[in-house]
This record gives structure tokens, C-alpha cells and sequence, in this order.
């Protein structure tokens, strides 16, 4: 299943507020189609599994990632120890597409994805062009020293809409590089979303 490439804010208008999906907002307030009621409101009754369904389509939108790529990060998540719907989390928020979204490097994941592709992003001073990289604990992000990577990662830095870096990662402004220092608290995760009811619509397979 390729990825999603339809309009944005129908999706947001559904779903609610997704950082790494878009950082445009939607004039209308009312879900998509031709019976769409406001999100805020209770005139939809909505049943548990499509109450499920809307909380995996978040991950799976806001993350830009495909149904099996989900799955199997919920079959990794389950593998480890600990705390499932936190462990997939932390999985995703150390992808590096999402990793150089959360510094800044690009506006959205969507386009830290194509940043990374185009060679623009290194680790560890190797350049990389694989978005679903797994980083690791103390591995160095940064930039292709080459006048192109650099002059469209500091424009992409000028418009964040993030003041504060997440407490796992440490960036040094003068060098645009960033140290991965731990794997994310569920307070750095900007998506708002019930993880638990992910792994409970996973629970069927």
C-alpha cells in the first residue's frame, strides 16, 4: 500500500491536528464529506473500532508511514520490554526523517523524508539517504557540508514552528548537528493521540 498523496487538510479536518502531516491550517471546522459534522461535536456516534481505527490512521498519517510499515513496528514494540504503546512511539520518534523534523531541519516529516533521500542529512559524519533508519543513543545528526544541504536546512531552521528541542536530542546551533541522547518521554511527542487503542486494533492479528 503506497503512501497517502491526496489533499492534507481533508485528512486534518477527520483526525485533528497532526504536526508532521502539514503545518497549514483548514478554514472549514467540519469533517470531510457530505454529512460531516465538527470534530467537537457529539452528533456521530463513533463505535470502539472506528474510535481505534482514527487513532492508528493518526500514527499512520502523521508519521507518513504505509500500513505494513506500522504493522511491524507494532510486532517490534510487542518484542521488547516494557511499556508497548510507549516502545512504538519511541520507534517511530527515532526514525531520522522524524528526528530531523523535530530539529527543524524541515517543516514536515513528509519533507525531512525527501531531505534525507537528496543525501542533504549525515549520521555520525557518513551521509545517509535512508528515512527509516532506526538512530541510536549518541549518534551525531547532521548536515552535508556542502553549501546547498546547508543554505536549505538553516532557511527550514528560520521558520520552525518548534522553539524548544525535545529533551532526548541535544543540538549545538553552531554546527547544526544533534546528539541523540536517550529515547523520547511520552511529554516530547507532539502528536496527540491514545496509543494504547493502536495496540488494541493490533491486538486482532
Amino acid at each position: 500500500m503506497s503512501r497517502y498523496r491526496g489533499p492534507r487538510l481533508r485528512i486534518t479536518r477527520r483526525l485533528g491536528t497532526l504536526p508532521g502531516f502539514t503545518n497549514k491550517q483548514s478554514k472549514k471546522k467540519d469533517r470531510p464529506g457530505q454529512h460531516g459534522k465538527s470534530n467537537d461535536g457529539n452528533s456521530k456516534k463513533v463505535t470502539e473500532y472506528g474510535l481505534r481505527l482514527e487513532e492508528k490512521q493518526k500514527l499512520k498519517f502523521n508519521y507518513g508511514i504505509t500500513e505494513n510499515q506500522l504493522f511491524s513496528y507494532v510486532k517490534e514494540a510487542r518484542r521488547r520490554k516494557g511499556v508497548t504503546g510507549l516502545i512504538l512511539l519511541q520507534l517511530l520518534e527515532m526514525r531520522l526523517d522524524t528526528i530531523c523534523f523535530t530539529l527543524g531541519f524541515a517543516p514536515t516529516i513528509a519533507a525531512a523524508r525527501q531531505l534525507v533521500n537528496h543525501g542533504h542529512i549525515t549520521i555520525n559524519g557518513e551521509v545517509l539517504s535512508i528515512p527509516s533508519f532506526q538512530c541510536r543513543i549518541n549518534d551525531i545528526v547532521g548536515i552535508k557540508q556542502k553549501s546547498s544541504s546547508k543554505n536549505l536546512v538553516e532557511e527550514n531552521l528560520k521558520t520552525t514552528r518548534f522553539t524548544d528541542i525535545a529533551s532526548h536530542l541535544s543540538f549545538d546551533k553552531s554546527k547544526n548537528e544533534a546528539k541523540v541522547l536517550n529515547y523520547c518521554s511520552r511529554d516530547d511527542i507532539l502528536l496527540k493521540l491514545d496509543e494504547l487503542l493502536v495496540i488494541e486494533y493490533y491486538s486482532r492479528r
